[in-house]
């Protein structure tokens, strides 16, 4: 669960502070996603500029649905890691996991992240993230289209674009684990936190006891962004640079009208780092009518949507990077 607090408008393993203590690769590579494109794929052997395929993303999110709910320490969650690791090994990618043990109101869960690094010039991090695991419900079928998958879907999608274009900050891929409340989001666990973004606050925490903070130069969080009808909203919790950055963005790719400029103010998974003073966005759609229903599946969602995220954060990063080099 994520939570609209205000809506004006509808390396080394130390290096990473990661305390990655596991790299898993997969046993059987999976074959390309049905629909990918030939030009794409054209593309990334030329090293022309790099293309987001939105087939590919959405078969990732749709094995994802397809495994049903994915609340965090189940059996349907260790299958998805599974699933996301096999598909980023097939691209010659390493993936590093980060468990941890989320202590809950439902007793202490294990949790794991997923960390996948493409190194660029400087050993500097842009972090890329999401999160993997869909809220739990007990009395509900909860397969999470937006709210877990389409993240999820994302960044394997991206770190395969990425993986072999030239950047001059290492870029950090991360999945989350536990960013959902195990029973309320609002409710105060006994060391002051509350019941959400388990995984971000502990990334967090592992990255300042390793004294790595500072390699981190900033955090873009994707989150819900599957909706059909994509409205992206300006989170103020997020640092407005960035903001900035990533709405140009979207203006010179012709997607002004998806990346509005209406305010909202978002809890997610960028807040950890906020707090530790990294700068970050949230980029996210929760003006979501199917948020936290069972009718968050394959008809609520689009290719289109993850398209159009694609696009806007391949064309804001360089922008990014050379805000980081002034």
């Amino acid at each position: 669960m994520k939570r609209a607090l205000l809506a004006l408008s509808v390396g080394s393993i130390v290096l990473l502070g990661c305390d990655l203590s596991r790299r898993t690769t997969a046993q059987t590579p999976a074959a390309p996603a049905e629909g990918a494109s030939i030009e794409s794929q054209t593309q990334a052997q030329k090293g022309a500029a790099p293309v987001f395929d939105s087939a590919r993303a959405f078969e990732h999110l749709k094995a994802m649905v397809a495994i049903g709910p994915r609340p965090a320490g189940s059996p349907a969650l260790r299958q998805t890691r599974a699933y996301i690791t096999r598909q980023l090994s097939s691209f010659g990618l390493t993936v590093q996991e980060q468990p941890f043990v989320g202590q809950t109101p439902l007793g202490p869960i294990e949790m794991i992240n997923l960390v996948v690094r493409l190194p660029g010039r400087r050993t500097d991090r842009i972090l890329i993230t999401g999160h993997y695991d869909t809220k739990l419900f007990k009395n509900e079928r909860f397969v999470g289209a937006s709210d877990g998958a389409s993240s999820a879907a994302f960044l394997i999608e991206l770190a395969r674009v990425l993986k072999d274009q030239p950047h001059e900050f290492t870029y950090e891929f991360v999945w989350f684990d536990g960013e959902e409340a195990t029973v309320d989001w609002n409710m105060q666990l006994a060391d002051g936190n509350h019941d959400n973004t388990y995984g971000s606050r502990y990334y967090v925490q592992a990255a300042l006891k390793a004294g790595a903070l500072k390699s981190i130069r900033t955090m873009i969080l994707i989150d819900m962004v599957g909706d059909r009808n994509l409205q992206i909203s300006r989170d103020s919790n997020s640092t407005p640079w960035l903001n900035d950055i990533v709405w140009a963005a979207a203006k010179r790719a012709g997607h002004g009208r998806t990346f509005i400029d209406a305010g909202t103010t978002i809890d997610d998974d960028h807040m950890p780092f906020v707090r530790a003073g990294i700068p970050s966005i949230d980029i996210i759609d929760l003006d979501y009518p199917e948020w936290h229903t069972p009718a968050d599946d394959l008809p609520a969602v689009s290719a289109r949507s993850l398209q159009i995220v694609g696009d806007v954060v391949i064309a804001a990063l360089p922008d990014i990077e050379k805000r980081l080099v002034q």
